[in-house]
């Protein structure tokens, strides 16, 4: 869990952090939306389905009960913070503690349940 919730996830996530940096030092947000939207499309369609081609079988009780409850949790509370107070998709830094403390939070959930290094 370590392993695919900080390490992978921020070398597969670099290349669109650099792609949305540029684009927001040429001044083109257009750029990084349609990274962020084209990388999350491929990753679902592409990469989640490669799991179950090669071997598949059942969720475990766990993601069902808790991974996919607060992946949809901090979805909303990102387009709560991106759209709900009039900022126009803009997150301040504020905003970005908090869903950051809130990943914290999963990450020490984890711990707690000690399936953080399993």
């Amino acid at each position: 869990m370590v392993f695919g919730l900080t390490i992978v996830a921020i070398g597969t996530s670099l290349p669109e952090l650099t792609a949305s940096i540029a684009g927001a030092i040429k001044r083109e947000p257009d750029i990084a939306i349609g990274n962020v939207l084209g990388s999350n499309m491929i990753i679902i369609l592409a990469v989640l389905c490669m799991p179950a081609l090669i071997a598949s079988g059942p969720f475990g009780a766990a993601v069902l009960n808790r991974d996919i409850p607060v992946m949809f949790a901090l979805s909303i509370v990102l387009l709560v913070t991106a759209f709900g107070s009039g900022s126009r998709g803009c997150i301040n830094r504020f905003e970005g503690v908090l869903l950051f403390c809130g990943f914290a939070a999963y990450l020490l959930l984890l711990a707690g349940e000690g399936k953080l290094l399993s």
